[in-house]
């Protein structure tokens, strides 16, 4: 007899039984599966044997015009093949729906609807050339939106537009007529380089209007609109005329982003920040040689009174020829006896003031003194204010020193001046070396060039109310910004505003309404002299009745300010615009707010903001209820797209298919001088060396949508996109396979999962053969 097992032993006794159980019923199912799976093999063997026999007789039930969609007339609603065609073919399928669609009207809202509004305005793309994919997401989300709430009912409006985008395609439009032509806007003369940029925006404006159409966009086309259409550009000079009147509009000389080589002041968004470590030699436009940044310049300043020197350092030693004091820390006891004292200039006998400055002066880093150049520096112009010093500037237009840096260097390009002023220093034994050092460098984005602080008479924009009133739009969840991590750079930017620079020297965009009175009397003859001389108006005539009553019976001069609007002006207005403001329209009333701004988070600051600053002070309410950000779309390696590196993608290739060599002839045919060209076809050849697959717009939009999902960034890969087509031929299959062989009567159950497997487990019932039958 067995003695009985204690509990430690009968547990693991039961635990065996368990473990040898669990093995044997893997094994049974493994045996069903294997049978299941040779059952089936069996069938398939035999329809596929049944299928040879019938292509031996010759037997087929398909007849090849079948397969293939009649043209339809432009207009109507597709017609359709008989049966489905063997192979998915984007463009057969994709063919014919979108003028069907716009000619029913389908896409049209109606301001006197009882239906609920759903409103976007999709973000207008610049006139400066044809899409790019990053164009394409932005209708790929927005278009999912807008046709989601119309299927639920909603009195879907998505509005249409162009920006002229002022400064982006003055820069396109000037290489083109240099490149072709050589001459420069100012050989032509304002009426014919306007006339030029005319023709530039009906050639591309038209170009991108079929983009859209081909991307399926379901725009609202009987409400497009421009920028600089006659309806906007009326409300853009309303908005100016009314907010110089309220007091937030004025005329200041402040220090701006100027680009010599545009000669125009640019804002901060057309500034890009690069990173230098050490000493690097940058191309510049208009200098053959590579130009050294990334090092720091030591010299002397002598001092009165035979007080010995002081010793300062720069990284732009060009500007020194406009210093005008000497900054140290009111605590440095190197330099306390030096307080109210004066160094002496070495070029021109200029006399600088030893102020103090604790704010500014670190008494650790360097030598503790600080050169002072109020006109070409954002932190010197603050101190110059502070201590009443002298603007000096010492540059011109195009980037030359001026007659204020003195004869010697007067003339000399800027950075043909820097090394010259280094070479009289030596000269003069004030030199003290140079070393590496790590610092920012702003170039303009549009030209390349290197960014000159400059002071300028400009028309700035007084934010602080506004963006109080934006602020706390989004604290107070009126407006949702999603992703939420995003309110905080809002509060960040909005926080620390600064005023708004609004005028640009450009001929393309908006005049700014604004003429400036000469009086024969007037001691300055030229433009501005006189603040007091500006008058705002709607127009001429109202300028001119205006001049007459402020001064009576005196000869004058009456001439409009050359300048134009920040394009940025005009698009921050345009959910207003675009619904007829500042005419009381019934669109205005029925469909503001929108209900959706979806755009990059690039441009939050820059355009999203402003939007909201300007509609809530014009019309008294947000511009829309929901802030949607998308990530920014780089190439594959995580570069950002630049048509320099040949990495740029139209949409439309993507849709179309395109081969290499299509690829290079596009970019021969673009704005790119030849350095730039040769770089962009060996980028192009590394990145599409096979051209790129017809993926179709299905695909396109799919997969954009799908890379939403992930960072701020996307990497797109086009062979991720052409997975996405490789998706659709799949569905297309598994939908023509069903409408073959389920019927005309066949219902589908309410959930089904793994559609491949289960046509393919499907397939043998339909061989035709008799036994299958109540199965199939």
């Amino acid at each position: 007899m067995e003695e009985p097992l204690d509990e430690k032993d009968l547990e693991r006794k039961l635990k065996k039984e368990q473990k040898a159980k669990s093995k044997e019923e893997k094994k049974l199912k493994a045996k069903q599966k294997e049978e299941a799976r040779l059952q089936v093999q069996a069938a398939s063997d035999g329809a596929k044997k049944s299928e040879k026999k019938q292509k031996k007789k010759g037997v087929t039930d398909e007849n090849p015009e079948d397969l293939v969609d009649p043209d339809t007339p432009t207009g109507q609603k597709k017609l359709l093949a008989s049966q489905m065609a063997k192979q998915y073919s984007p463009s057969a399928v994709e063919k014919s729906w979108y003028p069907w669609w716009e000619s029913s009207q389908y896409f049209v809202a109606d301001a006197a609807s009882s239906k609920p509004p759903f409103v976007i305005v999709l973000p207008p793309p610049n006139v400066t050339g044809a899409l790019h994919i990053g164009h394409a997401i932005t209708v790929a989300i927005e278009d999912a939106m807008i046709r989601w709430r119309r299927m639920s009912g909603y009195n879907a409006l998505w509005i249409p537009g162009m920006d002229h985008a002022g400064i982006a395609t003055q820069v396109v439009v000037e290489k083109k007529i240099m490149r072709e032509r050589k001459l420069s806007r100012h050989d032509l003369g304002r009426d014919k380089f306007l006339s030029e940029l005319h023709n530039w925006k009906d050639q591309y404006g038209g170009t991108i209007l079929r983009q859209l159409r081909t991307l399926g966009a379901s725009l609202d086309w009987s409400r497009e609109c421009s920028t600089m259409d006659e309806q906007r550009s009326g409300a853009i000079t309303e908005t100016f005329v009314r907010l110089y009147k309220e007091g937030l509009i004025y005329r200041d000389i402040r220090l701006v982003n100027w680009d010599c080589t545009l000669r125009t002041a640019i804002s901060d968004i057309e500034v890009d920040r690069v990173d230098l470590k050490a000493e690097t030699f940058l191309e510049v436009p208009g200098y053959s040689n590579p130009v050294q940044f990334g090092v720091l310049t030591s010299f002397a300043y002598p001092l009165e009174e035979g007080l010995g020197e002081i010793i300062v350092a720069t990284t732009r030693i060009e500007t020194m020829l406009g210093d005008t004091a000497i900054a140290v820390h009111s605590q440095d006891e190197r330099y306390k006896h030096l307080h109210g004292k004066y160094a002496v200039h070495p070029f021109n006998g200029r006399k600088l003031e030893i102020i103090c400055a604790d704010d500014l002066v670190k008494a650790t880093f360097g030598t503790g003194a600080v050169k002072i150049t109020p006109a070409h520096d954002s932190k010197d112009f603050e101190v110059g204010k502070q201590h009443n010093l002298d603007f000096i500037n010492i540059f011109t237009d195009d980037g030359n020193i001026n007659e204020n840096g003195g004869p010697q260097f007067e003339g000399m390009p800027r950075f043909t001046a820097r090394a010259a002023v280094i070479d009289a220093l030596k000269e003069k034994g004030l030199y003290r070396g140079m070393e590496n050092n790590e610092m920012e460098l702003g170039r303009c984005s549009r030209t390349n060039d290197i960014v000159e602080p400059m002071i300028k008479p400009q028309w700035f924009v007084n934010c602080n109310t506004m963006a109080k009133a934006a602020l706390d739009a989004v604290k107070s969840k009126e407006i949702e910004i999603i992703p939420p991590q995003y309110e905080q750079d809002w509060y960040r930017w909005l926080e620390n505003i600064r005023d708004w620079c609004i005028s640009r020297q450009l001929w393309w965009g908006h005049r700014v309404p604004a003429w400036y009175v000469t009086l024969e009397d007037d001691k300055e003859k030229g433009m501005g002299s006189y603040i007091d001389h500006w008058i705002i108006a709607r127009n001429k005539s109202d300028a001119v009745l205006e001049a007459e009553q402020r001064y009576p019976e005196k000869k004058y001069q009456l001439d409009q300010d050359p300048d134009v609007l920040d394009t940025w002006f005009s698009a921050g207005l345009f959910p207003l615009t675009v619904l007829g403001w500042p005419d009381n329209t019934a669109d205005l009333s029925t469909f503001y707010p929108t209900s959706v701004l979806e755009t990059g988070l690039d441009i939050l600051f820059f355009w999203v903001a402003r939007m909201v600053m300007m509609g809530m002070l014009l019309h008294g309410d947000v511009p829309f209820r929901k802030i949607y950000l998308h990530p920014i779309i780089r190439d594959a390696l995580g570069r950002k797209m630049s048509k320099s590196l040949g990495n740029v993608i139209d949409p439309i290739d993507v849709i179309n298919g395109i081969t290499l060599e299509g690829l290079q002839k596009k970019l021969e045919q673009g704005n790119l001088d030849q350095g730039e060209l040769e770089k962009a076809k060996e980028g192009q050849k590394k990145d599409f060396p096979d051209g790129i697959p017809e993926c179709g717009t299905d695909a396109l939009r799919f997969a954009l949508i799908s890379y939403t999902s992930q960072s701020d960034k996307i990497n797109l890969d086009i062979k991720r996109v052409h997975g996405y087509r490789q998706w659709c031929n799949k569905l297309w299959n598994a939908i023509r396979f069903a409408m073959i062989k389920l019927g005309d009567q066949y219902t589908p159950p309410a959930t089904l999962a793994l559609c491949d497997v289960f046509i393919e487990a499907i397939k043998p019932y339909f061989n035709g053969s008799e036994e299958f039958e109540s199965a199939r």
